[in-house]
């Protein structure tokens, strides 16, 4: 069992203690009942392992609904250790301040009545976040660009970022995100990593509805984390077949404009921003795909707009804190140094839960217009 694997067991028990913690109120008594529940729960912190079992077995069918099953108790698991670790942190407070006025005693969360409150927000707002999932929204983003060639008025790019095609999004997900962009009739459609999240056996006709878009500029994707967990020869296949060119530290130049990518760290071949843009044009826009928000300071002036995602902005709500740690750029357009730029996509699927709170998933509309006063 890797590092990871067992990290992971760790902390997602964890998570399981401190939610059984806060509805422990509504818990009839009986060894037979509180046994129920922890054979309940150990299935579940292990059914995101065992779903990676038995897809990797072949056996469709159950891989799915384990997925299912597993991601789902995920999700409301995730917003219920939000909510009761928020009430404990209150507690706590209280109690402390309760030491010097004996007042605020009363203050205290604790009993029936708000563990079954807290209860049904979470079902609340885990039910919320399931449909907030499917709430498809297109971005719209407009740059004014002094490097232009002469002759282009505007140029539309469209961002497809961490779909995470699989077990769970599938054709349905890929069918609504492919009738979703063709009416924006993009002149260059990129992908900014994690397109798959699964073996080759789960993508199966998921390639193909790609072939529906031919943008004139073409199509062009960078690897993410999850192409490296689901296999190189598998993330790269895909891709190929559903027409994409993936960019490994290299830059090409399409119709006057520069397309540069590298790939995600976890897939072991990166060489620094700065050497993927080392023969960019400074006369011509350069869009550089990197999947996760992070900026090299020393190669800002080699690109027009870089472009990422991988953060998903927390996918649910509140956890955007916690990826606002490590990825402070996690939402957004961003002013870079000079005349570079960052977009960063929330995601347009989901990772695990196919679930999303205060983070709808977006394609993102990307226009780029002479800057007023360039040179025709």
């Amino acid at each position: 069992m890797t590092l990871f694997a067992v990290t992971f067991l760790l902390i997602y028990t964890l998570m399981h203690l401190m939610v059984w913690l806060g509805v422990r109120p509504l818990v009839p008594a009986g060894r037979r009942v509180r046994a129920g529940f922890a054979t309940l729960a150990g299935v579940m912190i292990a059914a995101p392992i065992l779903t990676r079992l038995l897809e990797r077995a072949d056996l469709d069918l159950a891989a799915r609904a384990m997925a299912w099953i597993g991601y789902l108790w995920m999700g409301f698991l995730w917003l219920a250790f939000a909510l009761f670790t928020a009430q404990g942190a209150w507690n706590g407070v209280i109690r402390l301040a309760g030491r010097y006025r004996p007042a605020l005693r009363g203050w205290v969360l604790a009993g029936r009545r708000p563990a079954l409150f807290a209860l049904i927000a979470v079902l609340g707002a885990g039910t919320w976040a399931f449909f907030e999932a499917a709430d498809l929204r297109v971005e719209r983003v407009t740059l004014q660009v002094a490097k232009l060639p002469p002759g282009l008025p505007r140029l539309r790019i469209v961002q497809v970022s961490d779909l995470h095609l699989g077990l769970i999004n599938r054709e349905a997900v890929l069918d609504r995100v492919i009738e979703t962009i063709r009416p924006l009739r993009p002149d260059l459609l990129v992908v900014t990593g994690d397109l798959l999240d699964a073996q080759r056996n789960h993508l199966e006709g998921l390639s193909a509805p790609w072939l529906r878009l031919a943008p004139p500029l073409g199509k062009f994707a960078v690897v993410g984390n999850h192409e490296a967990y689901a296999g190189r020869d598998n993330a790269l296949d895909y891709l190929r077949a559903a027409g994409f060119r993936t960019l490994t530290n290299e830059l090409v130049t399409v119709g006057g404009l520069q397309i540069a990518g590298v790939p995600d760290p976890a897939w072991g071949e990166q060489q620094g921003d700065a050497r993927a843009l080392a023969a960019a044009d400074p006369n011509l826009p350069v869009i550089f795909l990197k999947h996760r928000p992070w900026v090299d300071r020393e190669a800002t002036d080699r690109f027009t707009l870089q472009l990422s995602g991988h953060a998903h902005r927390g996918q649910l709500f509140p956890f955007n804190l916690v990826t606002g740690l490590a990825y402070p750029l996690q939402d957004g357009l961003y002013r870079l140094d000079g005349d570079s730029w960052l977009y960063t996509s929330r995601g347009t699927g989901s990772w695990g839960p196919p679930m999303r709170l205060l983070s709808p998933p977006e394609l993102t509309l990307i226009e780029l217009e002479p800057a007023a006063g360039a040179s025709p």
